[in-house]
C-alpha cells in the first residue's frame, strides 16, 4: 500500500506493477490529499520507485522524505527559444503569422509540448507557418507544468501582438477584435463554443480599459510609472473516459466513488455537489470517495478535464440510480407510482415525488425499507462521443487585463490590479471557481 503525492493513483499502480513485476491486485496506491500538483505529479517520480524498492527489500514499511532542494531535481518546465513574426495591413488585418519554437528535452527521451499550435487558432489569418524542434541536452527530462506549452507559447504570440499594436498606433484590444475568428483555421473546424468576445467586453469594461492612452510611459503616479496591459488566453476543453459508482444506503446517505484526484481544485466538493443535485439530496448527505486505486477507473487529473469527465460519470451513475429506485417504487403494490413513468417523477429534498402532485411522495429511506434493501448501487461508464467531438475544436477562452506599477529608481515592480474574464463553460461551484482564478 503506497501513499504518494500523485495526480493519478491508478497510473502509479500501473507503473509499480510493471516495474516490479507485481500483479495489480497486490498494489494499492492512495492519494486522498495531494495539495497543489500543477503537473509535477502527472508521471511517477523517483521517490515512488525508491520507496517500493526499499519496502520490498526490507519487507517492512518505509517512508521516503525529499528535501526541498531534491524536489526540484525530478523535472522542470522546458526552456524554449521562440521566433515570432507578424505581418499586417495598416488597418490591423493580419496577413501572416510565423511562430517557431526550439524546445529542450533530455538525452533519454523526447519530451514534447504543444507550444506553437495556439498561434494558428487564436486569430484569423490566411497565412500561418508553425515550426517545432527538439534539442537534446544533458538534463533530466522536463515535466508538465501548468499549462504545458501554452504558458510560454501563448505568451510569445501575445507579446508580439502588443508590439504590432504599438507599431500600428492601434489599441491592443482593438487589434485582437479586428482579427477575431469563430473558426479554428488551422484545422478548418468551428469552435464548439466561443465566448471570447464577451470576455473582452466584460473585462475591459470592469477594468476601465477605454481610458488607456496609446503612448507608452504616459501614465504616472508619484515616482511610479503605470502600465495597463491585456492578453488573450486559451486552453483545451477535454473530456476523457471514466467510471463512477453511486451507493444509496438505508439511512439516506449517498456514497459516490471514483479513483479521481483532488489537486486543490475542489474535486471533493464539486463531485459531491453534482451527486447531491442529481439525487435531490442535501450536500451533507453525500460523500465522494476518491484517491484510491481500487476505486472505479478515472483518468489522470490533468488538463482541467476532471469535472467534465468524472463529473459526467458521477451524474450518469446517479441517473441510473434514479431509474433503479423508480422501478423499485413501481413494483411495490398499492404505491401511487404504479401507473406513472420515469418522466413523471422528480427527486427533491430526499424524496421521490410526482411532478404534478408533490404531495404524492416517498422518502428514499422509506423506499429502501419497503423494498427490504439495505443499500442500492449503480455503476456508470462514461465514454465520450469521439466522432461528435472531432467535428469541433473544443476550447476555453479568457481575457486578462492587468495594471503594473514600476519604480525605475528602485527597480521595483508591483502588480496592483488584475481583471480576468474566463469562458470556462458551466460553473459547478462559484466559490471554488473564484478561488481557482484568484490563485
Amino acid at each position: 500500500t503506497i501513499y504518494d503525492k500523485t495526480q493519478s493513483s491508478q497510473n502509479s499502480r500501473w507503473y509499480v506493477s510493471h516495474v516490479f513485476g507485481l500483479s495489480k491486485d497486490k498494489v494499492t496506491v492512495r492519494n486522498p490529499y495531494v495539495g497543489g500538483a500543477f503537473g509535477s505529479g502527472l508521471r511517477p517520480q523517483y521517490q515512488l520507485t525508491l520507496a517500493v524498492m526499499a519496502s520490498l527489500k526490507l519487507e517492512r514499511s518505509v517512508r521516503v522524505v525529499l528535501t526541498r532542494q531534491q524536489m526540484f531535481t525530478f523535472g522542470h518546465r522546458p526552456e524554449t527559444l521562440q521566433h515570432v513574426k507578424l505581418a499586417a495591413e495598416r488597418d490591423g488585418t493580419l496577413r501572416s503569422i510565423m511562430h517557431e519554437a526550439i524546445a529542450e528535452t533530455s538525452r533519454i527521451e523526447d519530451y514534447v509540448e504543444v507550444v506553437v499550435n495556439w498561434s494558428g487558432q487564436l486569430y484569423a489569418c490566411d497565412n500561418v507557418r508553425l515550426g517545432y524542434q527538439l534539442v537534446d541536452l544533458d538534463q533530466y527530462t522536463p515535466i508538465d507544468m501548468r499549462p504545458p506549452g501554452a504558458a510560454h507559447g501563448v505568451h510569445a504570440l501575445e507579446v508580439a501582438m502588443d508590439e504590432l499594436a504599438h507599431e500600428l498606433h492601434m489599441d491592443p484590444l482593438a487589434l485582437r477584435l479586428k482579427n477575431y475568428t469563430e473558426r479554428d483555421q488551422m484545422n478548418d473546424l468551428p469552435f464548439s463554443t466561443k465566448e471570447l468576445r464577451a470576455c473582452y467586453e466584460q473585462a475591459a469594461e470592469r477594468f476601465g480599459w477605454s481610458r488607456r492612452p496609446l503612448a507608452p510611459r504616459s501614465m504616472r503616479e508619484g515616482t511610479e510609472l503605470v502600465g495597463w496591459g491585456m492578453a488573450t488566453g486559451q486552453w483545451d476543453a477535454l473530456e476523457k473516459f471514466a467510471r463512477a459508482s453511486a451507493v444509496l444506503h438505508a439511512d439516506g446517505r449517498l456514497v459516490v466513488s471514483s479513483a479521481a484526484t483532488d489537486i486543490g481544485t475542489g474535486t471533493y466538493t464539486v463531485m459531491a455537489m453534482i451527486a447531491a443535485a442529481a439525487m435531490g439530496l442535501p450536500l451533507e448527505k453525500v460523500t465522494f470517495q476518491l484517491g484510491d486505486s481500487t476505486l472505479p477507473v478515472a483518468p489522470i487529473e490533468g488538463g482541467s478535464s476532471h469535472v467534465a469527465t468524472v463529473g459526467s460519470a458521477v451524474e450518469g451513475a446517479c441517473e441510473k440510480l434514479q431509474k433503479r429506485l423508480y422501478k423499485m417504487a413501481r413494483s411495490l403494490e398499492g404505491q401511487p407510482f404504479e401507473h406513472s413513468n420515469l418522466n413523471d417523477v422528480e427527486f427533491v429534498e430526499g424524496h421521490m415525488r410526482l411532478k404534478l402532485d408533490p404531495t404524492v411522495s416517498v422518502t428514499l429511506p422509506d423506499l429502501l425499507a419497503a423494498a427490504k434493501e439495505t443499500r442500492v448501487e449503480e455503476k456508470y461508464l462514461l465514454l465520450p462521443n469521439v466522432l461528435k467531438q472531432k467535428k469541433y475544436t473544443r476550447s476555453t477562452h479568457s481575457a486578462v487585463f492587468a495594471e503594473v506599477k514600476v519604480d525605475e529608481e528602485f527597480g521595483t515592480v508591483r502588480v496592483t490590479r488584475v481583471v480576468s474574464a474566463i469562458a470556462a463553460g458551466r460553473i459547478m461551484s462559484l466559490k471554488t471557481a473564484h478561488s481557482q482564478i484568484t490563485g
